[in-house]
């Protein structure tokens, strides 16, 4: 039985997702805050496996929450807001950051031709973070722990391109906060474009950019449909679109059916890639749960792109990643905090060092 925690000020609201999620058999309301305070109270007392958590929240609102929550007593947060505001929807990723796993528009009323789909969404997230082993979160004033070293993936070390010309990432579940480390890492000045593909509950990816060019030193926008790639620019997909790149490398955004349910799909893009591009690309998978990408990432190796998978370890769900492995589609395993060295060096045609493999 999975014991749950709804943070969440409006009483209406806070009914209504105890209706979700109490509906499911393998799911107990432990308790509900009405703000962040009593969240923090709840949390000692109740000891959920997961907690829902409204950002906007009078006293302590769910960001603060989060972050003590996390330094006192770690448990899996999945956000669920009802904001459509891009700017207040900054502050659900800044919950990300401070160690929420996953964030969730709110489900429409009962009646809406969306209800049934989210509420899934909704209970079949809880459920899998559930499964998810967090860690304790220190104060911003001390260090956090040294992350794990890097293991090399399996096999022979494969040839470096002469020549890289774009970079892609794909991610899901726990995506963000990896896809922020990288861009906050890469170089101002890195000779290639880089393409991302997150998986998102509909509405936040205006959000998520916002978020991710506070602290990338590379511009970072929402793709459109013909614009033309530009060197050290970030692009990722936006919502319920499938992206990929054409000849002349344009960006090109289309209605295309989902591929797995997915729109935007890893999958979609990485073809492309591998079209167009070949042994020109770098491509990887980061944490996420599926396969969405993984059989691509293989075929984009065959012919000869550069490849690397998030490793196990410092992934919230190994799933995408975990496959892109076990079908032997990548070149690097690596932790998050070594991604963006590796695409630096790669992008100026450096050398690996054995000891980044």
């Amino acid at each position: 039985m999975i014991k749950v925690l709804i943070a969440e000020d409006s009483p209406v609201v806070r009914e209504f997702l105890i209706y979700i999620l109490g509906s499911d058999p393998d799911i107990r309301i432990v308790g509900t805050a009405n703000n962040g305070e009593e969240a923090l109270e709840a949390v000692k007392h109740c000891r959920p496996d997961v907690i829902t958590m409204d950002i906007h929240m009078p006293k302590m609102d769910g960001l603060e929450a989060t972050r003590r929550i996390m330094e006192t007593c770690p448990t899996p947060i999945v956000v669920v807001s009802g904001s459509t505001d891009p700017h207040e929807n900054t502050m659900t990723f800044r919950a990300m950051e401070a160690g929420a796993l996953a964030v969730l528009r709110r489900p429409n009323g009962i009646g809406h031709p969306d209800y049934e789909g989210n509420a899934k969404e909704l209970v079949q997230t809880v459920k899998l973070m559930a499964e998810v082993k967090v860690v304790r979160r220190w104060p911003q004033l001390r260090r956090e722990p040294a992350p794990p070293p890097v293991r090399p993936a399996a096999g022979e070390t494969a040839k470096v391109p002469a020549k890289i010309k774009v970079i892609a990432i794909g991610a899901s579940t726990g995506g963000p906060p990896v896809l922020q480390t990288i861009l906050a890492m890469l170089p101002r000045d890195l000779p290639v474009p880089v393409l991302i593909v997150q998986h998102m509950a509909s509405g936040f990816i205006a959000s998520f950019v916002e978020w991710l060019a506070q602290s990338s030193g590379l511009p970072v926008h929402v793709a459109t449909h013909g614009e033309y790639l530009v060197p050290g620019h970030a692009y990722v997909a936006p919502d319920e679109f499938q992206m990929k790149i054409e000849h002349g490398e344009r960006i090109a955004l289309t209605r295309d059916e989902p591929e797995s349910g997915l729109r935007p799909a890893v999958s979609y893009l990485f073809r492309s890639l591998a079209e167009v591009y070949g042994n020109s690309a770098v491509a990887g998978l980061l944490t996420g749960m599926g396969r969405d990408g993984a059989e691509e990432l293989r075929q984009l190796k065959e012919k000869g792109a550069v490849t690397f998978a998030q490793d196990k370890d410092s992934s919230v769900v190994h799933g995408m990643p975990g496959e892109a492995i076990r079908l032997d589609a990548v070149t690097y395993v690596l932790a998050p905090d070594k991604i963006a060295a590796v695409l630096a060096d790669l992008a100026r045609n450096r050398n690996i060092r054995e000891g980044q493999r």
